[in-house]
């Protein structure tokens, strides 16, 4: 994870027969979704660093014509899209499995984030829109946010239940970044104590193992999202 990330004009990275490589992004928020998963299953891997402005030509032409991250890579097999990189996973290496064995409840799962496709779609129109605008997404993610306050208190100290399962790595990359949105944006959404359930949460996940080797900090994320405001993002930020 610690690696600069590769730009146009870069060669494709030798891949080692039996390797798995994680195609991803220190910064990006669904590529973290699948390297939580990874180190929840402690599922050795090699992390290639993408830079999504100026990506590589041959990731294009060989791993991803989308040309998003995450991407998984084994031998000749390549998956990718983060939901779908994170389910192939835990069904390839089903060792401290994170998808529920009851298809009801999988399903259930599957429906908050759909609805937490609501919460990122305000968060970005906050972060990126118009800075008139600012506002009244905040407020309108802050609405949303109060459903998951609500919904975490029925389900336990996770979303999981009891442990942090499959739902709370696809959600907890944009619960990690709200700290240094606020101060960007110079918003309040989850600070000002009236959704305890979900600050308690967050510092619950913030003990996580995965979480913590995952992780970057409020600051580093501060200085990207402050790198993107200028016109010229820095992927590498804290190397």
């Amino acid at each position: 994870m610690s690696t600069e990330a590769l730009s146009s004009g870069s060669t494709f990275p030798p891949l080692k027969a039996g390797t798995l490589r994680i195609y991803s992004n220190r910064i990006c928020p669904y590529a973290e979704r699948a390297r939580l998963v990874l180190a929840h299953k402690d599922i050795p891997n090699e992390v290639v660093n993408i830079h999504l402005s100026k990506k590589p030509e041959w990731f294009l032409e060989k791993i991803n014509p989308l040309g998003k991250v995450p991407a998984i890579q084994k031998d000749d097999k390549i998956v990718y899209e983060s939901a779908v990189c994170c389910d192939y996973l835990d069904q390839v290496y089903p060792s401290n499995k994170l998808t529920p064995d009851d298809p009801y409840q999988q399903a259930r799962d599957r429906i908050l984030v759909e609805h937490f496709g609501q919460v990122t779609t305000q968060y970005y129109k906050m972060l990126f829109g118009p800075s008139e605008n600012c506002a009244a997404a905040a407020e309108t993610l802050k609405k949303g946010l109060m459903e998951f306050d609500k919904e975490i208190q029925k389900r336990g100290d996770f979303f999981g239940g009891s442990e942090p399962r499959m739902i709370d790595f696809m959600v907890w990359p944009w619960f990690e970044r709200f700290h240094a949105t606020e101060k960007l944006v110079n918003q309040i959404f989850i600070s000002d104590g009236s959704m305890p359930n979900l600050t308690a949460y967050m510092d619950r996940m913030l003990s996580v193992p995965a979480v913590q080797k995952c992780r970057l900090s409020t600051e580093n994320h501060l200085e990207f999202y402050q790198s993107v405001k200028n016109g010229a993002p820095n992927y590498n930020v804290g190397l």
